[in-house]
């Protein structure tokens, strides 16, 4: 889910490994907000066998299968920090990336990451070249219909980066350009509220956010963390105080795919319960 300018080596330099921001919107949820209401009946029923911290998949009358075997491929957008991003070595960090690589080690599997635009991303897992996407992907009714999901992992929130001094509010943005990442619910709630008219989508934040740099657009309205970083690698860039939407984050998965679903929420139930999403999240988004 690039070319890559000033403003993506300065973001890197200035978070590393650690975001800007505040945990009290991105805390891991345990309860189970985003399971799929129709899935397709599979060949076995997943168990899983735990032996002491580590969490092996298995199946009574078959294998869980993945798209590699032995490996468990996750699909992403690596341009939206702090959730996933690249490093100075090309590595994909974040996140997403530990929370997935957590997951892999529980069920025995080794972790490959694809990147790719976001609406790549989505469809790789649809088409089976991708056993699940983290992209900070939201559940929505949409996405539901092509997709199964796991639990919420994450919260985050939609919010509006501004020029300092700009006019900008909550309450007149119909009224103005915004920009947004292509394919994301910040894209989809602003076109369904204002038209499209006045929404101009961009292949990833960064590119938005150089938009708003260059006076091209009035506003992005982007995940709040993210967002941070982007204003913190930016001067002249703000925040406005009222957010725009909340969400919640799940991984997605193809359609039907039960016994991966299952095994994944088996283990990211555990990685939850023990303290080890939380954990992952405060490394990258400090309290403020």
């Amino acid at each position: 889910m690039k070319k890559i300018f000033a403003l993506l080596l300065a973001m890197t330099m200035v978070f590393g490994m650690a975001a800007c921001g505040s945990s009290d919107t991105q805390e891991p949820a345990a309860e189970n907000n985003a399971s799929n209401a129709e899935n397709a009946d599979t060949a076995g029923e997943t168990t899983e066998e735990t032996t002491g911290d580590e969490t092996t998949a298995t199946e009574s009358d078959g294998a869980l299968t993945t798209v590699t075997d032995g490996v468990l491929t996750m699909s992403t957008n690596a341009a939206f920090p702090p959730y996933e991003m690249t490093d100075d070595n090309g590595d994909i960090i974040g996140i997403d990336a530990d929370i997935a690589a957590a997951i892999a080690d529980k069920l025995g599997l080794e972790l490959e990451i694809l990147d790719m635009d976001f609406d790549a991303a989505l469809l790789a897992v649809q088409q089976g070249k991708s056993d699940m996407v983290m992209a900070g992907v939201t559940v929505n009714e949409d996405r539901l219909a092509v997709m199964d999901f796991s639990e919420t992992y994450a919260n985050g929130v939609q919010v509006i980066i501004t020029q300092e001094g700009s006019d900008v509010t909550i309450d007149n943005l119909g009224e103005k350009m915004i920009g947004t990442q292509r394919g994301t619910t910040g894209n989809i709630y602003c076109t369904d509220d204002y038209g499209e008219d006045h929404v101009i989508a961009y292949d990833n934040g960064i590119t938005a956010v150089q938009a708003l740099v260059n006076g091209q657009i009035d506003c992005v309205v982007i995940d709040k963390a993210p967002a941070e970083s982007f204003v913190a690698a930016n001067p002249g860039l703000t925040i406005l105080d009222t957010e725009y939407v909340t969400e919640d984050y799940a991984i997605g998965f193809a359609k039907g795919n039960t016994a991966l679903v299952d095994a994944v929420n088996g283990a990211l139930s555990e990685l939850i319960e023990d303290g080890t999403v939380q954990s992952i999240v405060d490394t990258y988004i400090t309290a403020e």
